[in-house]
């Protein structure tokens, strides 16, 4: 699915304002009449989108597939959630802990001018950013280490110890964009990668600066945590392993 995470208080059902989860578990009511609790692979925070968001859940009533993907949309109307494509799961998936890879795009708009069509879904940064060195630096964070550093000090993992895939810095036009994938990620690591790397494209660190934060272990030691509107869910994969496996590592939300 994609949403629009803006008008939310993030994935997960909140009593203090509407969540894209309480809204597709009132859809799937609406469908079934059955209550649901709707998994999903990514518990994004308030204000991060997704473009790849997968969820699932279970129902008893016998429904065809196509039915299933359009009486959900149908239903969400008028939240800015939509169901792409349905099918049925594998014994023993889940979206969460099934889920081998996610991948994470950070937005920037480097320009003096804020945006307008954009609004919400990028980070203005009114300055220019030397992208070469925020990609140099950035390869410094590949790998697997540990990111005690790079996560919110309310992080519940129990390791900071993560392996991130790819962390690519590219410029598109007016943007520039950071791809960032790995099986899991811990909370806020996104975000914080994003606000080190700015500062980095900004002049005012360097890749041996990023080093020795990385090497601190210490939270404080990192640049900020960057906003969420510029934060996006783009993929989820999965290799055919389920939750049943039961050598899945933790996937610690990233936001």
């Amino acid at each position: 699915m994609e949403y629009d995470g803006g008008p939310f208080v993030g994935w997960q059902r909140q009593d203090t304002g509407p969540s894209i989860q309480a809204a597709l578990e009132d859809a799937v009511f609406a469908l079934s009449g059955e209550r649901v609790h709707v998994q999903c692979a990514g518990r994004t925070d308030a204000g991060v989108h997704a473009r790849g968001q997968v969820a699932h859940f279970d129902i008893a009533a016998e429904k065809r597939i196509e039915e299933v993907r359009g009486a959900i949309t149908f239903h969400l109307k008028p939240n800015p959630i939509v169901v792409i494509a349905a099918e049925l799961a594998p014994k023993g998936f889940h979206a969460r802990f099934s889920a081998t890879y996610r991948r994470y795009r950070y937005r920037i708009l480097s320009r003096r001018s804020p945006p307008a069509l954009e609004r919400g879904h990028v980070w203005h940064v009114p300055v220019p950013l030397d992208v070469e060195a925020m990609g140099e630096a950035a390869a410094v964070l590949v790998g697997t280490h540990d990111f005690n550093s790079f996560r919110s000090t309310s992080c519940q993992a129990k390791s900071s110890v993560k392996t991130l895939e790819e962390l690519s810095v590219i410029r598109c036009g007016e943007e520039i964009h950071l791809d960032v994938g790995a099986r899991s990620f811990l909370h806020n690591q996104v975000r914080i990668l994003a606000g080190t790397l700015q500062m980095v494209g900004r002049g005012q660190w360097s890749r041996a600066d990023v080093a020795a934060a990385l090497a601190a272990r210490d939270r404080t030691r990192a640049g900020p945590t960057a906003p969420p509107d510029g934060l996006c869910l783009m993929e989820v994969r999965y290799d055919g392993r389920s939750e049943a496996d039961g050598d899945a590592e933790e996937p610690v939300d990233e936001d």
